[in-house]
């Protein structure tokens, strides 16, 4: 990922997968919604897309076979069908299966949302992952890169927040850090994205809550800005990407990158 020129990345959120409550049956319908919102991302200018499981609730803490075939059979399309960096993230903290999907369809970083650490969550304790995403990046060597959330949304946390991004980027080796509001679509406390800008090591990268309003805002603390709610047809986290809304926001930070160099 070109972090230099602060890149926005694009959700997209599946439909319910086979093996969810909620799936209808109908893959291809998946897929094609899928598609349709990848494209409008790669034409409205987004740098990147990350391809999320977002229908999948009530989200298990690692998902199951169904789960990581049908997940790679969506991937897989959308990889077909856009040129710029694809992401993975599989709900709630299957890093493992997020990377084996990234793996096979050639995607090019996935995000974990306990990396390390523990997180109090609506499915229980997760505990870290760090160890068991090291020993497979090493069976399965790649290019691919680690977005780790620190203090991820959807919890509750007991660690210090910063000695969290230090054993996040040095004892679980991510390749950047994520910061994000209390829950999907809620905008982060500045004041943490500036104290994880002055000690991460790393990039850090906005994971939630990013709007045309505020962006001018986090440009000065962040490295890169992953959207999904605001981009949305009438800022509904459930609707299809809004191509007038996304481009809204891509020329915005073309005119931040001009601004501010």
């Amino acid at each position: 990922m070109d972090f230099g020129r602060k890149p926005l990345i694009g959700m997209v959120h599946l439909k319910p997968l086979p093996g969810s409550y909620l799936y209808d049956g109908n893959l291809e319908a998946v897929i094609e919604r899928a598609i349709r919102d990848a494209r409008t991302l790669e034409k409205a200018g987004f740098d990147a897309i990350m391809v999320e499981n977002f229908g999948d609730v009530p989200f298990p803490k690692y998902v199951d076979k169904t789960t990581v075939a049908a997940f790679t059979a969506v991937a897989k399309a959308v990889r077909d069908e856009v040129s710029i960096p694809l992401g993975i993230n599989v709900l709630r903290n299957d890093g493992i299966a997020a990377y084996s999907i990234a793996y096979a369809v050639k995607a090019d970083f996935i995000r974990v949302n306990v990396l390390s650490g523990v997180a109090y969550t609506d499915q229980g304790v997760i505990e870290g992952i760090a160890h068991e995403l090291a020993r497979l990046r090493k069976l399965l060597p790649s290019r691919i890169e680690v977005f780790a959330d620190v203090h991820v949304k959807h919890a509750v946390h007991f660690f210090d927040f910063e000695d969290a991004i230090r054993d996040t980027v040095e004892r679980g080796l991510a390749d950047a850090v994520v910061v994000s509001g209390k829950a999907t679509g809620k905008p982060v406390d500045v004041e943490k994205l500036a104290l994880a800008k002055r000690i991460s090591p790393v990039p850090v990268v906005v994971g939630s809550g990013t709007s045309y309003n505020n962006l001018p805002e986090l440009w000065k603390y962040a490295d890169a800005f992953i959207v999904g709610t605001w981009i949305k047809h009438d800022g509904k986290v459930e609707n299809e990407v809004s191509l007038e809304r996304a481009g809204k926001l891509v020329e915005l930070a073309r005119n931040l990158r001009k601004t501010y160099p």
